[in-house]
């Protein structure tokens, strides 16, 4: 059998081989950060759903050092009060830059502002400067050794103040900042939900082409913070986020023998959920939390399972001649897409959360899988394999289908919280040398992660609270 050409292309065959004011909050450990909302359509001021991205990629966007009121020495990695507001607005610019929607300047090509100016802007100047909005901010050290950061969205031609946000945390955290007040300008602008305040669980891979090492590691949306999870020693694959963000769960394989982990974020602990006596693929979460969905080879088929997310007996959903891989619950938990070969081709079918009423819905030509529902409910992402391999979207009755990437090797999506950007996985021709990239839905904008070593199989996590 030929794994590498079904589902999850190197995955499964190593698996077989082995406004308003916002008040000051504070985030720790966690943020509880909700942005105002827009103002009502006839006030002036910028509003809606960018359906066009073209509208938006112009748009000039300046985002100077967050100034403060006292440059004193923090706790934090960057130094610093002084310094920690240039990386803040360092880390707003990347994240603007990269989503590829808007045209930000950051520190570096910018003048500091004085603290007055936080709130009273130098419109003038500003528009001289090409700029169409504005992102001002202060960093302040409070006396319990946290940090307090305002983050401020200005119009400049209206000479208006969009939103602003307050955020109190602790020294460590304060990369989370930058990254909510990216997602409260982002929000703002494009009417979209955030996603920049979220983090990505994937498989870390070192060693030679045939005898990868595969370990779990989890980082922030932007590559940084990467901490490795698991030591190698068994091999990890497919991780998915727990909708809570509290868990992650994944697939092991050691000596040959498959289990099903749930690993605790927060304790650093692990639970066995399921120890399939076959080879399994694909662990998923129902919305709820309550079910996890995997798949597992026995007397020549693969079907689908789902099984307590406390663990316990498994409950088998599909029971058809062929391989069924890869379960994804729609965002209401009442649908699952999945991959069959039971046609002859494999192929994307729904089923109902119970296993019933199982259909196909792909019938464009060439096969499909690894398919993942997006949270919005309203498309599915999945791999085309049509000589290459790679990223397409469809509606969730199969038709529209679109690609959104044209390169060798690519697969695996997974959504953005906001179900806008779509990341996965590249497999470099010959070298077998793996790295994730994402793109949006226009397929236009496309880039690769940070990663300290080659990278596969990723999961994007919901936006943290």
């Amino acid at each position: 059998m030929m794994m590498r050409k079904f589902s999850y292309g190197l995955l499964a065959g190593a698996a077989l081989m082995a406004a308003g004011a916002i008040h000051a909050q504070t985030i720790a450990p966690a943020p509880m950060v909700t942005p105002n909302p827009p103002p009502a359509a006839d006030n002036g001021v910028l509003t809606g759903t960018v359906s066009d991205d073209t509208a938006w990629q112009s748009l000039g966007i300046a985002i100077p050092s967050f100034a403060t009121n006292a440059d004193v020495p923090t706790a934090a990695s960057a130094g610093s009060t002084a310094q920690v507001g240039r990386a803040i607005a360092e880390v707003i610019t990347g994240d603007l830059k990269n989503n590829g929607l808007f045209k930000p300047t950051g520190p570096n090509s910018l003048p500091p502002i004085p603290i007055i100016q936080v709130l009273t802007p130098d419109f003038p100047t500003w528009s001289t400067r090409g700029a169409e909005m504005l992102v001002h901010g202060s960093v302040s050290a409070a006396s319990n050794g946290n940090l307090v950061v305002g983050c401020y969205l200005y119009d400049v031609s209206l000479r208006q103040q969009l939103v602003k946000a307050t955020w109190e945390m602790a020294p460590g955290d304060w990369r989370r900042a930058a990254h909510k007040c990216a997602d409260t300008v982002y929000s703002r602008l494009s009417g979209e939900s955030p996603f920049f305040d979220s983090r990505i669980a994937y498989i870390a891979e070192t060693g030679p082409k045939d005898h990868r090492m595969k370990r779990l590691a989890i980082m922030d949306s932007d590559g940084a913070n990467h901490r490795f999870i698991t030591t190698g020693q068994a091999m990890a694959l497919t991780p998915r986020f727990s909708p809570d963000y509290r868990k992650i769960v994944y697939l092991s394989y050691l000596n040959g023998r498959p289990r099903i982990y749930v690993y605790d974020v927060e304790s650093a602990s692990q639970k066995m959920i399921a120890e399939p006596g076959s080879p399994a693929f694909a662990p998923r979460w129902s919305p709820d939390g309550k079910w996890i969905l995997y798949s597992m080879a026995s007397a020549g088929n693969t079907n689908i399972y789902r099984v307590s997310a406390n663990g316990g007996i498994s409950q088998k959903l599909t029971e058809t001649p062929g391989i069924n891989v890869g379960g994804s619950y729609s965002p209401d938990g009442s649908k699952i897409v999945f991959e069959s070969d039971r046609g002859g081709s494999q192929q994307i079918y729904v089923m109902n959360a119970d296993g019933s009423n199982q259909r196909r819905i792909s019938f464009f030509g060439g096969r499909a899988a690894t398919p993942e529902w997006s949270p919005r409910g309203d498309q599915i992402a999945f791999t085309h394999i049509a000589g290459n391999l790679r990223i397409a979207v469809m509606g969730v009755d199969g038709g529209g289908m679109r690609y959104l990437t044209n390169a060798w090797q690519d697969e695996a999506p997974t959504w953005a919280p906001n179900g806008r950007i779509i990341q996965f996985f590249r497999t470099e021709k010959g070298t077998g040398k793996t790295s994730i990239w994402q793109v949006d839905l226009t397929g236009r904008n496309e880039r690769r992660l940070p990663t300290p070593v080659d990278g596969s199989d990723p999961s994007w996590g919901p936006v943290r609270q």
